[in-house]
C-alpha cells in the first residue's frame, strides 16, 4: 500500500463475532480475529508498511472503482470498470453463530460481468499488530500463514483441474502475490480461514456461491423483521445492519466501533481503542432495537447488562463504564509505538484507560434502558431487581460527587451537569419500575434523592449570565450532551430555560447542521489539539429542534446530516471542518442516534410538533409520566 485511504472510503463486513474494513479499491486493511478486540491480522489502516493487508485489484489496466452493498445485506460489492471489461469483488463473512469460535471465514468472491479482466491478489498478514513473525507454506491446495499463536489459511477457488499455475505465484516479504484472469460469467475467489482445523484446501466456485447465498438470505431475513416504514427507510435499515455487525453474538454486547486508533484530529493524539462495550452506548441500543422491533437483540444485551449490574451489586462497587465484549473488566491501555498511526497520527493505543473513570451518567442510561424494556414486556427477574436495587442504593450514597464526565476527558473530575441529570433519570426510572410492578423498594429515599438532584441541577447548573445550562457547576462552557435534558424528561421542551439553552448552543456549538461537543480551548480536557463535530450530537440536535416545535429546521438539519455519510451510508465518530469523516469507524453511537432521530422525527411530522412520543419510539426520552 502506497497511501492511506480516507477513513470514509471503507465498507464494513462481519460475521457477528468480528469484522473487517474494505477500501473502495478492494483492500482489507483492518481485520482482527477471533474477536473484535483480538490482535489484528491486517492493520495497514494504522501502518501502511507494517500493518498488513489483503488486496484484490485489476492488474495492468486503467479502471474506475465503485462500491455498494447488496440491497438488504452487508455484503459488499466493489465494481471495477474498464474499457475492456467490468469485474466485481464481492466481500462477505458467513455468519459465525452464537457460540464463540476461533474459526472465521472471510470470502472474497471475484466475478466478471463483461469482457475479461486480470486480477492481482496480494496477501500480507501481520499477526498481533505486526509484532509476531510468521511462516508461509504453499501447498497444492492453498497457502498457510503460521505465527507462533495463530494460523490463517487462504484457499483459492479451483478452476478446472488446476488451482493456479506456479508461474502465477510470487512470494515476497512474508506474503504472496497471485495473478488470475477471468472472463464474463466466470466466478473465482478466495476464502481466508482463521485457526483452520487442517491444511489449506481448495474450494469450488459452487461452494463460494452457496456461502454467498446463505449469507444473503440470513441478512435479508433479519432486516425483514424491522418494523420501521418511515421516510428514511434505506438509511435506517443500513444503520441497523451496521449495529448488528458490531454486536458480538455470543454475549449480545455492542462494541462502540470495530476499530482502534483512528484519530479525532489527523496528526493528533486523540486516538482511542473503541473495540469494547460501553454501558452508555449499548444502553442506547435498547431504544433503537426495540423501536425497530428487534426484541431478541435487545434482550441479549439486557442479559449482558444484568450480569454487570449483578457484579457491581455483589461487590458493592460502581459499574465500570466499559467492559470487554465477554464482560471482562480488563482493558489495560498500551501504546503500540512500532506503528506510525493513521496518517502519522500517534500514539496508537490498544486497551482503554478510561475504563477506570468514574462516570455517573451510565446509571441513568442503564436504568432507562431497563425501564423501556420492562414497558415492552422484557421484565426483570426477582434476582435482577434485587441487584438493581442495590446499585440504586449505592448511587444514593455517591451521586453528589465530581465525576469524569460523558466525554472521558483526562482533565480531572468536575460536577458535570450531564452526570447529575442522568442520576436523576436513574432514580426516576427505578421508582417507576418499582411502582409499575409493585416491587419492594425504599421509595421514600429514592424519591428524596431524585428531587435533591433535580433541585441541585436547577440551582447550580443554570448560568444566569449565559441563560443556559452549562457543562459543570464551575464554568460558563456549554456542552452538547445537555441536548439530552428534554429527551429524558428532565425539562419540558417548551421550558423557557431550555429555549435559552438551545439558543446559546446554536450560537456557540452549531456549525450549520453539525455540533461540537464543547470548546476544548475554553474547557481544557487534558489533551492537545482539537477535534471535529460529533455526529451523535448532531442527530440529538435534530430531536431537540423537533421537540421545540421547529419541525422544518429539524427536517432540513436531518437531511443535511445524511449528506455527511459515506458512499455506503456509514458514519465515523466525528466530521472534520473539511467535511471528511474522522475518528473510529463506523461508530455505533452515530448510527444509534440516526435511527432514533429518524423514528422520532417521523412521529413528530406525522402527529405535529410537541406530540407525545410513544415509548417504542423514544430515545431515552420522557416517559409517559414525565
Amino acid at each position: 500500500m502506497n497511501a492511506y485511504p480516507a477513513i470514509e472510503d471503507h465498507g464494513l463486513i462481519g460475521d457477528l463475532q468480528t469484522a473487517a474494513l474494505v477500501t473502495n479499491d478492494g483492500v482489507i486493511d483492518w481485520f482482527c480475529a477471533p474477536r473484535f478486540d483480538s490482535p489484528s491480522i491486517f492493520a495497514a489502516l494504522l501502518d501502511r508498511s507494517k500493518g498488513g493487508y489483503f488486496q484484490v485489484v485489476p492488474d495492468g489496466i486503467s479502471y474506475v472503482s465503485k462500491q455498494l452493498y447488496l440491497p438488504g445485506t452487508p455484503i459488499l460489492i466493489t465494481r471495477f470498470l474498464s474499457a475492456d471489461g467490468v469485474g466485481e469483488l464481492v466481500d462477505f463473512m458467513p455468519i459465525a453463530g452464537d457460540h464463540a469460535t476461533d474459526v472465521h471465514r472471510l470470502v472474497r468472491m471475484v466475478r466478471v460481468v463483461r469482457g475479461q479482466m486480470r486480477f492481482r491478489i496480494e496477501c500480507h498478514p501481520r499477526f498481533k499488530y505486526g509484532r509476531d513473525a510468521h511462516e508461509v507454506e504453499i501447498t497444492p491446495d492453498g497457502i498457510a500463514f503460521r505465527s507462533p499463536g495463530f494460523t490463517v489459511n487462504v484457499n483459492p477457488a479451483r478452476r478446472g483441474e488446476q488451482l493456479f499455475r506456479p508461474e502465477d505465484i510470487q512470494r515476497s516479504d512474508d506474503g504472496l502475490r497471485l495473478i488470475g484472469t477471468l472472463s464474463a460469467g466466470n466466478v473465482g475467489g478466495l476464502v481466508l480461514e482463521t485457526q483452520p482445523a487442517g491444511p489449506p484446501r481448495a474450494v469450488s466456485a459452487d461452494e463460494i456461491v452457496e456461502m454467498f447465498q446463505q449469507t444473503r438470505d440470513f441478512w435479508r431475513g433479519w432486516i425483514g423483521r424491522s418494523r420501521y416504514k418511515g421516510r428514511w427507510r434505506e438509511m435506517v435499515e443500513r444503520a441497523a445492519m451496521t449495529l448488528k455487525l458490531m454486536t458480538y453474538a455470543p454475549t449480545g454486547a455492542l462494541v462502540a466501533a470495530p476499530t482502534a486508533g483512528l484519530p479525532e484530529q489527523i496528526g493528533g493524539e486523540r486516538n482511542w481503542d473503541y473495540r469494547y462495550t460501553w454501558v452508555r452506548d449499548a444502553s442506547f441500543s435498547v431504544y433503537a432495537l426495540l423501536g425497530l422491533g428487534f426484541t431478541a437483540e435487545a434482550q441479549a444485551f439486557l442479559n449482558w447488562l444484568n450480569d454487570r449490574v449483578q457484579h457491581a451489586s455483589e461487590h458493592s462497587s460502581p459499574l465500570q463504564i466499559m467492559y470487554r465484549i465477554d464482560g471482562s473488566p480488563d482493558l489495560d491501555e498500551e501504546i503500540l509505538d512500532h506503528l506510525e498511526g493513521y496518517q502519522q497520527s500517534s500514539p496508537v493505543r490498544i486497551g482503554n484507560a478510561a475504563a477506570s473513570q468514574f462516570q455517573l451518567d451510565i446509571y441513568g442510561e442503564a436504568l432507562d434502558s431497563l425501564h423501556l424494556a420492562d414497558a415492552h414486556g422484557l421484565q426483570l427477574s426477582h434476582g435482577a431487581w434485587q441487584h438493581v436495587s442495590h446499585v440504586i442504593e449505592w448511587l444514593c450514597e455517591h451521586w453528589d460527587q465530581p465525576d469524569d464526565g460523558i466525554w472521558e476527558t483526562r482533565g480531572g473530575r468536575q460536577d458535570f451537569t450531564y452526570g447529575r441529570v442522568m442520576s436523576w433519570v436513574a432514580f426516576d426510572r427505578a421508582i417507576q419500575l418499582a411502582q409499575h410492578r409493585a416491587r419492594p423498594a425504599d421509595l421514600g429515599r429514592w424519591t428524596n434523592m431524585r428531587d435533591m438532584v433535580y433541585r441541585q441541577v436547577i440551582q447550580r447548573a443554570f448560568h444566569p449570565k449565559r441563560e443556559a445550562f452549562v457543562q459543570h457547576y464551575d464554568t460558563e462552557v456549554l456542552d452538547a450532551s445537555l441536548l439530552y435534558m428534554p429527551l429524558v424528561g428532565f425539562l419540558a421542551p417548551t421550558d423557557p430555560m431550555w429555549h435559552t439553552t438551545l439558543r446559546a448552543m446554536e450560537e456557540e456549538l452549531v456549525a450549520d447542521s453539525l455540533l461540537y461537543r464543547y470548546d476544548p480551548m475554553a474547557s481544557p480536557d487534558g489533551l492537545r489539539g482539537s477535534e471535529g463535530t460529533f455526529t451523535m450530537c448532531s442527530f440529538w440536535y435534530v430531536d431537540a429542534l423537533a421537540r421545540a416545535g421547529r419541525l422544518d429546521d429539524a427536517r432540513l438539519t436531518f437531511e443535511k446530516m445524511l449528506t455527511y455519510s459515506n458512499h455506503l451510508g456509514l458514519y465515523a465518530e466525528e466530521i472534520a471542518p473539511t467535511g471528511e469523516q474522522i475518528g473510529n469507524f463506523p461508530q455505533a453511537f452515530s448510527h444509534l442516534a440516526l435511527i432514533s432521530a429518524a423514528m422520532n422525527l417521523d412521529y413528530q411530522l406525522d402527529h405535529g410538533a410537541g406530540g407525545v412520543v410513544e415509548p417504542v419510539l423514544r430515545h431515552g426520552m420522557a416517559t409517559s409520566s414525565a
